[in-house]
């Protein structure tokens, strides 16, 4: 078993290195430990040739949020992956892993320093071929709703829908539950309406990764033996000690974690139709005002969502070898 999953993964890597994706990556980093996992399945992804990122997006307004992503990227010697925020009121959350991260780990970029993540998407997107770039969102959509109504600027003569429509190969979107659930984080993120404006008024293909899909696939107890000023030791550490969710069941280690968002990013990189999932079609997202969502039989649609075809423990062990760079 082992030597054929050796076989498999080295197929896939020959097959990307030929094309390798290009990624934006849009995140709501600091949260959930599976964000900090996922950054680090990029990094190794570059290392390996397998993807191009051309820029992280936070979400989060949270304030050490860019400095944190900034850390993670000097740690993994890709410093120049350019960061955008969504700029708004600063907040802090104590139980975040975003400061323990900056306390750590060296970092020069603070969250006034990270350009307007619309004015990034629209640089990164006027400057590249069309139909070449995969957008990987593992957040609320707040950066993509405000990048569909950005206008024509001196960045590109395109609103931002025809930008979308012009550039974007395709959405790879962690959210909702297929086919269908009620007020999943990623589609409602207390921002009521802005996913079914992001759906409604995407017009290129978009594969859904829903909470189904991660959340039985357990991560985490692995990296306990990692080197203690490593990010993803501190920053799952720390999210089993503190996150609201976690803390009663921390007895000192790194506790398993559902892996959300490192499916997106797998999926976005190696893609795996028929291996790792099946990619169900034949349907539309239909998501409502908060949160949940319903899939709607269509024949015309271009939205698809992924079921797991792997076992979840085998699709841990894969993820945790990603994570560490050991594949």
């Amino acid at each position: 078993m082992k030597k054929k999953l050796t076989v498999l993964l080295t197929f896939c890597l020959s097959v990307n290195m030929f094309s390798q994706p290009k990624l934006i990556f849009d995140t709501d980093f600091g949260g959930d430990a599976d964000d900090l996992g996922a950054l680090a399945m990029l990094h190794h992804f570059i290392d390996r040739k397998e993807c191009e990122l051309l820029a992280i997006m936070s979400w989060s307004t949270e304030k050490y949020t860019v400095s944190a992503i900034d850390a993670v990227n000097r740690f993994y010697k890709h410093p120049d992956i350019p960061i955008g925020a969504r700029k708004g009121d600063v907040d802090y959350r104590d139980w975040n892993y975003n400061k323990p991260i900056t306390d750590y780990l060296p970092f020069e970029l603070t969250y006034n320093d990270g350009p307007d993540a619309t004015c990034l998407y629209r640089k990164i997107l006027s400057e590249n071929a069309d139909a070449s770039i995969i957008i990987v969102t593992v957040g609320p959509l707040a950066n993509i709703k405000n990048l569909i109504e950005s206008q024509p600027d001196s960045l590109s003569e395109y609103n931002g829908k025809e930008l979308i429509e012009k550039k974007v190969k395709k959405f790879v979107i962690m959210g909702g539950q297929f086919p269908e659930g009620m007020k999943e984080w990623n589609f409602d993120g207390n921002m009521q309406g802005v996913t079914k404006f992001v759906i409604q008024n995407i017009n290129v293909p978009i594969i859904f990764t829903g909470y189904e899909v991660g959340v039985d696939i357990k991560t985490g107890q692995s990296l306990n033996r990692l080197d203690k000023k490593s990010p993803l030791y501190i920053g799952f550490m720390y999210f089993s000690q503190n996150a609201p969710w976690m803390k009663a069941d921390f007895k000192g280690n790194i506790l398993n974690n559902s892996s959300y968002d490192q499916t997106a990013v797998l999926y976005a990189v190696r893609n795996g139709d028929g291996v790792y999932w099946d990619r169900i079609g034949g349907g539309k997202c239909i998501p409502d005002d908060f949160g949940g969502n319903k899939w709607v039989k269509s024949e015309n649609s271009n939205h698809f969502y992924l079921k797991l075809k792997m076992d979840n423990k085998k699709a841990g062990r894969l993820i945790e070898s990603l994570m560490l760079g050991e594949f």
